[in-house]
């Protein structure tokens, strides 16, 4: 029996051979015992920018496996060039073909957040129409990157015709998906259409979560309705809702805004000692906003608390204060 048949016979390596060269050239050579994500995503990357196909199937398959999942720099070779652009028709086709269920999912979502990285809308929108023709898992969660995208751009036609598409594909908004669109409207201090959400929500049957009453406050800081944030923050007190650290910023700014400097002081002592990682970050704003608008006596209590607290100050606001207003009278 000759040579040449014997390899004819023998299988193909689990490994492409343009592996093993990207790997030597990126100074890989050979997969750690425990391999990082971001490990995985150089070797995608690589073989992105090389636009080998077969490696890349390969190395997402693999990472999986390996319980290193897909991360914002999944796909970072995508950029927002038409040659780079160019890729997306076979890079569509590649992760059809690789593992069923998570695997699959997880890549296409990884694409469609990089497109929507890169204010891809349309493109981003192809992929979820394959992932609709092939039955890939679409989800709500595959649509938040479009959905803030266009919510983040002011496109609110656009992000409600999103919403009515996610339904003709038989996937229900969640949430989250409505929270964006809440949100856009209370940065604008569109209360009206705001409430128009909000009867959304109650229509889908959806509870609120921390970003819908987060949504809310900043709505009423907006349009200057300060008492009507803090009555909301009151019922999340109330109910049990967890607060954001930015829903307290929200009223912070809102009542420095307004002039309301003492109020602002007031306003965070009450809510201090509950939280160390809240109240650092409670009287770290406060205290910097305080200087740049020149209250510098307020600016001091502030700090003052902050030290005898022992929170955290950044090296810039612990700087100013010791060569500015520890000596303050």
């Amino acid at each position: 029996m000759s040579l040449s048949f014997l390899r004819k016979l023998a299988p193909k390596p689990l490994i492409p051979r343009s592996l093993v060269s990207l790997t030597s050239t990126a100074s890989f050579s050979t997969f750690p015992e425990v391999p990082t994500s971001a490990y995985y995503d150089d070797l995608v990357n690589a073989a992105g920018h090389n636009r080998d196909l077969d490696t890349l199937h390969y190395l997402l398959n693999k990472r999986i496996r390996d319980h290193c999942f897909n991360t914002t720099s999944t796909f970072k070779f995508i950029t927002n060039t038409e040659t780079s652009l160019s890729i997306l028709t076979d890079l569509i086709k590649t992760l059809a073909r690789l593992d069923n269920g998570f695997p699959r999912k997880s890549a296409f979502e990884a694409l469609i957040a990089r497109l929507c990285k890169l204010d891809r809308v349309d493109e981003s929108l192809n992929v979820v129409d394959f992932m609709a023709r092939g039955k890939f898992g679409l989800n709500a969660g595959t649509f938040h990157p479009i959905i803030c995208c266009l919510t983040r751009k002011k496109n609110m036609e656009r992000s409600w015709r999103l919403i009515e598409i996610m339904r003709e594909l038989g996937v229900l908004p969640d949430i989250t998906s409505l929270n964006y669109l809440l949100t856009a409207y209370c940065f604008k201090g569109d209360l009206t259409a705001a409430s128009g959400v909000m009867k959304r929500i109650e229509e889908e049957g959806l509870c609120v979560d921390s970003r819908t009453h987060d949504a809310l406050v900043l709505g009423a800081c907006k349009t200057g309705k300060v008492e009507g944030a803090l009555v909301v923050l009151r019922r999340m007190e109330d109910d049990g809702v967890p607060v954001l650290y930015s829903t307290h910023a929200h009223v912070i700014n809102a009542l420095l805004k307004q002039g309301y400097y003492d109020q602002a002081v007031k306003f965070v002592l009450i809510c201090g000692g509950k939280e160390k990682g809240l109240d650092t970050e409670n009287f770290g704003i406060l205290g910097s906003k305080l200087i740049k608008l020149e209250r510098l006596k307020e600016a001091k209590f502030v700090l003052e608390e902050m030290e005898k607290r022992g929170l955290f100050m950044g090296d810039k606001l612990s700087e100013y204060y010791n060569l500015n207003l520890k000596n303050l009278q």
